[in-house]
């Protein structure tokens, strides 16, 4: 059994994470197998109130987390970490002693907040031979894994459209904070090599639209007024699909890579694939700011 510790418990996937890998609080069809959460250090937010972290900290204690004082003091108590602060700009930081200590590394969303970063993240995994993997949950849905899936009797995927709530943070800017939520979508369905992005920008929604290298377009929708949902439609070689998405299993998919990767040491998703998400999101920042006009990735 892998021992998995966490770091920083200021999101509520802390708590959902733990009931699928320890088998408690939460039905057997949610239970993921292999890896267990045997340690955790609690830290403190700039996003979420010190009471909801403290309220998840009790949670993990219940469950029979052992807490510790310093994120530092996990190491030689685990196999493997998961960084799950919710600002992506402290993760290089955080994610740095444990690369270094050679443990295998998941990055919750945001994986980062600037390409730099990512880059330096990826880099310092590779230097250290550890693997390294950031995801939204949203990637693994079972209506877009389906999809793929079918992919012998669609075809290549010609152009996709997916769309999330996008609400904003100071610290997680542009669609790092929820946004990602359909970014990460848009990549599962087309795969890497954006080239260059237009986005249009409201108080209430904002539109990026991505060409990619082969010529092929995509487009995502993150709402900030009226209606919430995810989801998406695809025009493949062979037939239109789309789907709204229901959320119900999305952790469950989500760990099952998560622990695989702690089993075989190999990321589900090429860490480059990641990293181009970062530039993605910090080009439509940049885009918005220029009022829409063509913005490429790694300028």
């Amino acid at each position: 059994m892998i021992k998995v510790g966490i770091v920083d418990f200021d999101t509520s996937h802390v708590v959902q994470f733990t009931k699928r890998l320890n088998h408690v609080d939460i039905e057997e069809d949610q239970w993921v197998d292999g890896a267990q959460v045997v340690a955790g250090f609690p830290g403190t937010s700039e996003i979420t109130e010190q009471e909801t972290v403290d309220e998840y900290t009790k949670q993990l204690a219940d469950y029979g987390v052992e807490l510790v004082g310093a994120p530092e003091d996990l190491i030689g108590q685990i196999d493997a970490v998961m960084i799950e602060s919710q600002g992506g700009s402290v993760h290089l930081q955080r994610a740095c002693p444990f690369i270094e200590a050679g443990l295998p590394t998941y990055v919750d969303k945001p994986f980062a907040c600037s390409t730099r970063d990512a880059q330096q993240l990826v880099e310092l995994a590779a230097a250290n031979n550890v693997p390294i993997f950031s995801s939204s949950s949203l990637r693994y849905a079972l209506e877009i894994q389906q999809l793929l899936a079918d992919s012998a009797t669609t075809g290549q995927v010609l152009g996709a459209m997916t769309y999330s709530p996008a609400s904003l943070h100071a610290r997680n800017p542009g669609l790092f904070h929820y946004g990602i939520h359909a970014v990460e979508p848009l990549y599962a369905l087309m795969g890497p090599g954006c080239q260059e992005v237009w986005c249009v920008y409201e108080a209430g929604a904002e539109v990026v639209v991505g060409r990619w290298a082969d010529e092929r377009v995509g487009s995502l929708r993150g709402t900030r007024e009226g209606g919430h949902s995810y989801g998406f439609m695809a025009w493949c070689e062979n037939e239109v699909r789309g789907a709204q998405i229901d959320a119900n299993y999305i952790y469950r998919e989500l760990l099952k890579r998560i622990v695989q990767m702690f089993e075989t040491g190999q990321s589900p998703v090429d860490p480059n694939e990641t990293v181009e998400i970062v530039a993605f999101i910090e080009a439509a920042m940049k885009s918005a700011q220029l009022q829409g006009q063509a913005t490429k990735l790694f300028a």
